[in-house]
């Protein structure tokens, strides 16, 4: 996430056009907004967005990168891109509730999802709760991402504060100084500080640090139309609600999970992880399932302990039950190697029965939640999702009425009967959590060519 920049040296002259059949992006990576996904693939909220418009105007879409929000707005008001975005917040908002135009050397679209910084400090040390707190102490922020500018007002009301700019690539890197102990303090952006909590473990939000910014996107400064374009597009997305879809994806469920057993997951990273690092990569070539994705499973289920029994009957490392070990021919579901591949093509087999149209992640949630529930619960859940006339392809709608299956008002309605819906809800949300750090310490996986077929892949 970076700060609108009112840049004052002297710009290059804009171009005077760009290709027609292509959208030109400038994008300033950062760990929510625009990152690359399990796959390699890019991902993020802003990322999204812009594959949806370019694809409904059938552009092709182009990137550049741009390594800090600097060269981004230099790139777009040169006319070296069609429009830049990452996490850029756009200028302060007017009494109309439109942007203002606060930096002319481009063009601003409408604020399409409100964010808020907030002070974040390191836990080991003192927890500041207001500004008067901070006396003395040094508040440090990215260098060049204009955040003096928009705390001008608070400085002036506060000058016991110490605003110390840092020389960092990233947010995700000034987070992480924070929680080192190499600065005390820090502003940051709340969805990035939410993102980051199960990553780096010794920081934490000491409180809200101004008044909410909207996201948006600079346009360049020939592109007038393009920027209408944009705001239409936005409008459009408010109302049919992919904005809010994309918010719930992306930032939603970081704020819903507590803080997980990070620290004890990070150190069993290194020290348990290793053992069934192999059996998991072996899953993912003979299933498609990626690694990183089934060892989050397998921790969330068991801890990654092989000989883990439940009350109810369920065993090994996946928490394969005494059914579906049955339907999937599993001898012995307290070895490793075994139960990590059933769990493997149990969840491969949930995402295949799953209606053709659900498009990913929705169609990898709403799998682990038939992992953890049943696939009759979930189509229950997902029937009265449609009756309560949400999206039953969506994750973020079919959550909504999962719980609602230990309603009698609902349960009794339902062809399968009383589901603890509670608990598919949570399993996904912790599985993600779990991902997420995975994703950040562990490499992906790349299977080699198989020159004859195996049986494993059955």
């Amino acid at each position: 996430m970076v700060f609108m920049l009112h840049g004052c040296s002297k710009e290059p002259e804009p171009k005077t056009s760009l290709p027609a059949d292509q959208l030109i992006v400038a994008v300033h990576a950062g760990p929510t907004t625009w990152f690359s996904g399990p796959h390699g693939d890019p991902a993020g909220f802003d990322h999204d967005l812009v594959a949806r418009f370019a694809a409904e105007r059938n552009l092709k879409l182009h990137t550049i990168e741009a390594n800090s929000a600097t060269e981004l707005l230099a790139k777009v008001a040169a006319g070296e891109a069609h429009m830049g975005v990452g996490g850029l917040y756009g200028p302060a908002a007017s009494g109309s509730g439109n942007i203002a135009a606060d930096d002319a050397r481009v063009l601003w679209t409408q604020g399409h999802f409100a964010v808020e910084p907030v002070v974040i400090y390191n836990v080991d040390g003192f927890k500041p709760k207001q500004w008067q707190d901070l006396q003395g102490a040094a508040l440090t922020y990215t260098e060049s991402t204009g955040i003096d500018a928009q705390f001008a007002a608070i400085r002036a009301d506060h000058p016991e504060v110490t605003w110390t700019p840092l020389t960092v690539p990233s947010v995700d890197a000034l987070i992480a100084l924070v929680a080192e102990g190499a600065a005390n303090y820090a502003i940051v952006p709340s969805i990035d500080a939410a993102a980051a909590r199960n990553i780096h473990l010794d920081f934490d939000v000491a409180f809200v640090a101004g008044e909410k910014r909207d996201l948006a996107w600079a346009v360049a400064p020939s592109q007038t139309a393009l920027r209408d374009d944009l705001d239409s597009f936005f409008a459009r997305a408010r109302r049919d609600g992919l904005l809010a879809r994309l918010a719930d994806r992306y930032f939603g469920y970081a704020r819903r999970v507590a803080r997980i057993d990070a620290g004890v997951f990070q150190e069993r990273l290194n020290t348990v992880l290793p053992q069934y690092r192999a059996l998991l990569q072996d899953a993912q070539a003979a299933t498609g399932i990626e690694w990183r994705l089934l060892a989050a499973v397998a921790y969330q289920e068991s801890r990654w302990n092989p000989v883990a029994t439940s009350e109810t009957g369920v065993r090994g490392i996946m928490q394969i039950t005494e059914e579906t070990a049955r339907h999937l021919g599993v001898a012995d579901r307290l070895d490793p190697k075994i139960s990590i591949l059933a769990g493997a093509r149990y969840l491969r087999d949930l995402k295949t029965k799953l209606p053709e149209r659900i498009t990913e992640p929705d169609r990898t949630w709403l799998a682990l939640a038939a992992f953890n529930i049943g696939v009759a619960h979930l189509e229950d859940a997902r029937i009265l999702t449609q009756k309560r006339k949400g999206n039953p392809d969506l994750w973020s709608d079919v959550r909504q009425a999962l719980p609602l299956l230990a309603v009698p008002e609902y349960h009794e309605q339902a062809k399968y009967g009383y589901a603890r819906g509670g608990m598919p809800v949570v399993f996904v949300d912790r599985v993600r959590a779990y991902y997420d750090i995975l994703l950040r310490h562990e490499p992906a996986f790349q299977p080699r060519l198989r020159a004859f077929p195996s049986e494993v892949s059955r």
